[in-house]
């Protein structure tokens, strides 16, 4: 196996180490404040037009929390080719412990991201490792590493079967397994609906689950590899209640709303803090781990 890049500046290959370095977008960098973006939020599949300004706050109410668990927060630059998904940093780059794979987003207003997260990332000085290209479609939010060789992906509407065979290609000849994982239809086409809508890794053992959207064998796949689950609360599901950040050290980063939810994962023993996402999450459908792109764990 090719030996990976030994630094301080990036990482990939696990989803609980201690979060250290991630890269943002706030509302403000994506436009949620311009008028000719946000006349766009039915046609991108957000509940109601954006209210900036609450938004905004919300997101600086993430970005405290990101740094008081010690990680460093990096601000993507703002662009005219950004749209209002663009606050949902983490679907257009994989980073790995070879460099990013820039995604190849199912949703076609998204396409502009991966560019600009190759070129800001180049910045930091992390390399790409490669990208997806059409017809293949690709988006992180579907992926999902489950131990440092072994990365699931799901196979939906938002990444096809080329997208997963193009990842394979990039990270088999560095001894990394790519597993598919078939998602359901859900709400259809047009619903933001990935696998980490359904899994949330909390640490090396233990995965939230949104358990009876879950195919058989993605099920049968993490038991066999020594998961136990803790499954939300069904009513929470609409709230985004199985979207949690693993910070490390059985810190976790969830949406105050999903109060149910979050009151098993303090019962569990996990060290849970919250913030408010009712404009910023819900609105859109995503939450803290597609609020984050992390770029260095450990």
């Amino acid at each position: 196996m090719p030996q990976t890049l030994t630094n301080t500046r990036f990482n990939g290959h696990s989803m609980v180490g201690a979060l250290e370095r991630v890269l943002v977008c706030s509302p403000r960098t994506a436009g949620w404040n311009q008028s000719a973006r946000a006349a766009r939020w039915q046609e991108l599949g957000f509940q109601h037009a954006p209210a900036f300004e609450t938004a905004q706050s919300q997101h600086e109410s993430l970005c405290q929390e990101l740094k008081s668990s010690g990680a460093d927060t990096f601000e993507m630059p703002a662009s005219p080719d950004l749209s209002l998904d663009a606050v949902y940093a983490h679907d257009a780059s994989l980073p790995t412990d070879f460099g990013l794979i820039i995604m190849s987003p199912g949703k076609p207003n998204r396409g502009a991201e991966g560019p600009h997260h190759s070129s800001f990332c180049a910045s930091l000085d992390i390399p790409t490792l490669g990208k997806i290209t059409a017809p293949a479609t690709s988006e992180a939010g579907d992926i999902i590493w489950l131990d440092p060789t072994t990365l699931l992906v799901g196979h939906g509407y938002r990444t096809n079967a080329a997208g997963i065979q193009q990842i394979r290609a990039l990270l088999s000849p560095m001894g990394i397994q790519v597993l598919s994982a078939p998602l359901p239809h859900g709400s259809g086409p047009s619903a933001c609906l990935h696998l980490m809508s359904l899994i949330s890794l909390l640490d090396d053992h233990t995965a939230l689950v949104d358990l009876s959207w879950l195919a058989v064998e993605t099920v049968e796949l993490l038991k066999s590899r020594g998961f136990k689950f803790i499954e939300i609360d069904p009513s929470e599901r609409d709230t985004l209640a199985c979207n949690v950040l693993a910070l490390g050290n059985d810190r976790l980063l969830a949406l105050e709303e999903n109060r149910k939810t979050n009151a098993r994962l303090r019962q569990a023993g996990f060290d849970l803090r919250t913030f408010p996402g009712s404009e910023l999450c819900i609105n859109g459908s995503g939450g803290p781990t597609c609020l984050t792109r992390p770029l260095l764990r450990s």
